[in-house]
C-alpha cells in the first residue's frame, strides 16, 4: 500500500493493526512498546515520509508556533513592506507566519478569521477591510483568548493592542506645505468615513486650512480613494469655478491617478495644481513629476505590531492595551511647489 497526501498515526496503527496509541508511543521509543514494533512502526514511517502535524501537535502543547496577518491588499505597496517587518520582526523567534488577504471585503475578512482561528494561531494582527462596519468577527478572536493586534486601519470599537501613524498630524503637515507654497482652493480626495485613517487625514487637512485662516468648504472633501474613483470624480474637479489649486489625497494610487488627469486635461503639475498623497511608497517615485507624499514607515509598522503580538502571546506585554505611534515624515518631491 502506499500513502498519498499527508500521512497520519492512525494510517500507520491501521496498516500494522495496533492502535494509534502504540504508534505514538513507538516513535517516542516507549520502554512499554517491544523492539520489533517499534522497528515496523519506524520502517514504515520512513517509507510513507511520515511527518507529525504542526496543528495536531499544537493541540498537545497549546501552542502552534504560529501568527496569523490579515490584510485588504498583499500586493500594495504600503502593505508589502509592513508584511517585510512582520516576518523581519518574527524570522528569529521560532514562529511562523500565515497571510490572510480580505481584498477589502467584509466577507473574506470573516472568512480569514474563521480560517486562523481553526488553524489555532497563537495570535492575529489585523488592518481592517474598508467596507467593515461590524466586528463581531473581532470580538471572536478575544473570546477565544487569542491575542489581537491592529496596524494602520484600526477598530475603534475594540480595546486592543494597536500599531498607527500619526495620520493627522501627516494630513496637516501634508496640507500646510500646500498652503506655504501658495495654494488657497484646496481639495481633499478623502478615504472612507467608517475607518479612523480617513477620519483623522480629514481632521489633518480641516485643521491645516483652517489654521490658515482659509474657509473649510465641504465641497472640498470628496470621498474618492481609489484610481476607480478618481477617474470619475477629478475631471469635475477641474471644471469648477474657481478652479483647485491643490490637491490632497488620501493614498499615493489615487494621488498618481488624480495627476495623469491633470495632466491630461492640459494643466501643468505643480505650476497651475500641486499634488500631495500619502504613504511615500514606490508610486511616488515613477509618477511624472515624482509625488510629493507622506513617509508613512510600513516597515516599521510590521515590525512593532509582531514585537507586540509576541510579547502578548509570551505574557510579557503590559495589562492593558497598548497604543504605538510612529510619526510620519513629509517627502517633498516634485509634484508640488518648493517653499
Amino acid at each position: 500500500m502506499h500513502k498519498k497526501g499527508q500521512v497520519t498515526i492512525k494510517d500507520i496503527a491501521r496498516e500494522l493493526g495496533i492502535s494509534p496509541s502504540t504508534v505514538s508511543k513507538a516513535l517516542k521509543g516507549h520502554p512499554d512498546i517491544a523492539a520489533e514494533t517499534k522497528k515496523a512502526v519506524n520502517e514504515l514511517v520512513q517509507k510513507w515520509h511520515y511527518k507529525p502535524d504542526p496543528i495536531a501537535l499544537s493541540l498537545k502543547i497549546g501552542q502552534s508556533k504560529t501568527i496569523g496577518v490579515i490584510v485588504p491588499e498583499i500586493v500594495h505597496y504600503f502593505f508589502s513592506t509592513v508584511i517585510s517587518g512582520i516576518e523581519d520582526e518574527v524570522y528569529d523567534t521560532g514562529y511562523q507566519v500565515m497571510f490572510c488577504q480580505s481584498n477589502e471585503t467584509f466577507e473574506r475578512e470573516i472568512r480569514a478569521v474563521e480560517t486562523l482561528l481553526s488553524g489555532r494561531v497563537d495570535g492575529i494582527l489585523v488592518s481592517m477591510a474598508k467596507t467593515t462596519f461590524e466586528f463581531g468577527h473581532f470580538r471572536k478572536i478575544l473570546d477565544d483568548g487569542v491575542p489581537l493586534v491592529f496596524f494602520d486601519r484600526v477598530c475603534e470599537e475594540i480595546e486592543t493592542d494597536r500599531v498607527v501613524v500619526d495620520d493627522e498630524k501627516g494630513a496637516y503637515d501634508a496640507v500646510n506645505h500646500l498652503i506655504n507654497t501658495g495654494c488657497r482652493n484646496i481639495i481633499h480626495l478623502a478615504g472612507p468615513a467608517n475607518l479612523k485613517i480617513g477620519k483623522e487625514r480629514k481632521e489633518g487637512y480641516i485643521r491645516a486650512v483652517a489654521g490658515a485662516g482659509l474657509e473649510v468648504k465641504q465641497e472640498n472633501i470628496v470621498r474618492c480613494d481609489t484610481a476607480q474613483d478618481a477617474r470619475l470624480i477629478v475631471p469635475g474637479l477641474l471644471k469648477r469655478d474657481p478652479r483647485p489649486d491643490g490637491i490632497f489625497a488620501v493614498n499615493d494610487l489615487t494621488a498618481a491617478e488624480a495627476m495623469k488627469i491633470i495632466k491630461t486635461a492640459g494643466f501643468k503639475i505643480p505650476a497651475d495644481i500641486s499634488v500631495v498623497g500619502f504613504t511615500s511608497g514606490m508610486i511616488s517615485d515613477i509618477t511624472d513629476p515624482p509625488l510629493t507624499s507622506v513617509e508613512q514607515h510600513g516597515y516599521n509598522i510590521g515590525r512593532e505590531a509582531a514585537k507586540i503580538l509576541i510579547e502578548r502571546i509570551e505574557n510579557r506585554a503590559p495589562d492593558t492595551p497598548v497604543t504605538r505611534i510612529i510619526q510620519t515624515l513629509l517627502v517633498i518631491k516634485g509634484s508640488s511647489r518648493k517653499e
